[in-house]
């Protein structure tokens, strides 16, 4: 039912001042705000929402508007950290870790990895595995604490290996997959587990070439494949399958003719609770995907400045908020040099200094991986240690 407009004004307040007790000059500033509204008189609830929306080089730049900006802007700040690079040289018992915005170098001595692989980073935590002629050791290790925590032998060759939390929660689980032509195998396992337990799916006809990384994302896991197909296996029924979304055709896959013969790298990310898809060629800008509603729509370019993209072989991050870093893409590969990542920028395209890069270059490498940064004084006290060892 429409909502009746009554012409009658309510009576005057007693405390409000009637207009023929102003002055004037008063009754000139109130009529002029009336018919001038300012930006500075927009309510607080419409404000916050046009704050949240900013990136922080442009919440600064608001804040500084007038003083009910400035208050709305300031608490909706957060700053977050990029991510790190974590480098193994050749199964040495050195490990470098390396921030790419200051380029500092730090060289760790951790034996007990020196015949180890890493292959997956989450919270802190690496995923470990030592190979053996028949088996695998898997294990976590904590790169700061170095607390290790075991798993059973793994009998499985898998391609790709993740958790879905740290080791220390009860609600850890680990899942390891091998693609086979006709079949996926996956194995998983918990913490405190005595071993694997396994199991064998159809491939549903699609190939897993050029796979993605696994990422944990509201109580499954996710691959994507060049297919453009999704696939999701869950723990807990223990089921895997073709995630029902639209099968993605990215140009840098399937024009052939004009990007066959380029290197290319697909990632998928999960970030405040959305799954997206990120998907990098040789020289060519980046191009990123998020499934809203079952279906993956391309994120416009205006909001794909305001992010920075890590792309690793075996994980990679998607971050907002790094004023330094924004509308760029860092690729965990170091240059010839060894000094600087390979990165692109949507202001400069790709960082080619040198003309080193080649179509034929993996733009990530499986010996570096992207980790979370040292947590506040831990890595200067875990040097000290160090060096008084």
């Amino acid at each position: 039912m429409p909502m009746s407009l009554s012409r009658q004004s309510p009576p005057p307040s007693p405390k409000m001042a009637s207009p023929s007790s102003m002055s004037p000059a008063t009754v000139s500033r109130i009529r002029s705000n009336s018919l001038n509204p300012s930006f500075a008189d927009l309510p607080s609830e419409l404000l916050d929402i046009i704050m949240s929306r900013l990136v922080l080089e442009d919440n600064i730049r608001a804040s500084a508007v007038c003083k009910s900006w400035c208050e709305a802007a300031v608490p909706l700040r957060v700053v977050q950290k990029h991510p790190w690079l974590l480098c193994f040289r050749n199964r040495s018992k050195l490990v470098e870790l390396r921030d790419p915005l200051q380029w500092n170098l730090y060289t760790l001595s951790l034996p007990e990895l020196s015949e180890s692989t890493v292959y997956y980073s989450r919270d802190g935590w690496l995923l470990m595995v030592l190979d053996k002629p028949r088996s695998k050791d898997v294990f976590f290790f904590n790169l700061f604490s170095r607390e290790q925590i075991t798993l059973p032998e793994c009998e499985l060759a898998f391609d790709k290996i993740a958790f879905s939390c740290p080791p220390t929660s009860d609600n850890c689980v680990v899942v390891a997959i091998r693609f086979l032509e006709n079949s996926v195998n996956i194995n998983t396992c918990h913490p405190g587990d005595a071993e694997w337990v396994a199991a064998t799916f159809p491939s549903y006809g699609t190939l897993m070439y050029g796979k993605s990384n696994l990422v944990y994302h509201k109580d499954r896991f996710y691959c994507f494949n060049t297919e453009g197909v999704l696939f999701n296996f869950h723990p807990s029924s223990g089921t895997w399958s073709p995630f029902c979304v639209h099968k993605l055709e990215c140009p840098y896959i399937y024009d052939r003719e004009r990007y066959g013969r380029k290197t290319k790298t697909v990632a998928l990310v999960e970030k405040e609770g959305e799954l997206f898809v990120m998907f990098a060629c040789m020289n060519e800008m980046p191009m990123v995907y998020e499934l809203v509603s079952s279906r993956w729509e391309e994120v416009r370019k205006t909001t794909l400045h305001g992010l920075t993209m890590f792309f690793g072989f075996h994980n990679s991050e998607l971050r907002t908020n790094l004023p330094s870093m924004r509308r760029k893409v860092y690729f965990s590969r170091l240059g010839y040099d060894g000094e600087r990542c390979i990165s692109y920028s949507f202001d400069e395209s790709m960082n080619n200094p040198g003309n080193e890069l080649q179509s034929c270059m993996e733009l990530c490498r499986r010996q570096i991986m992207w980790i979370d940064p040292p947590p506040m004084n831990s890595l200067d006290l875990m040097l000290s240690s160090l060096d008084n060892n």
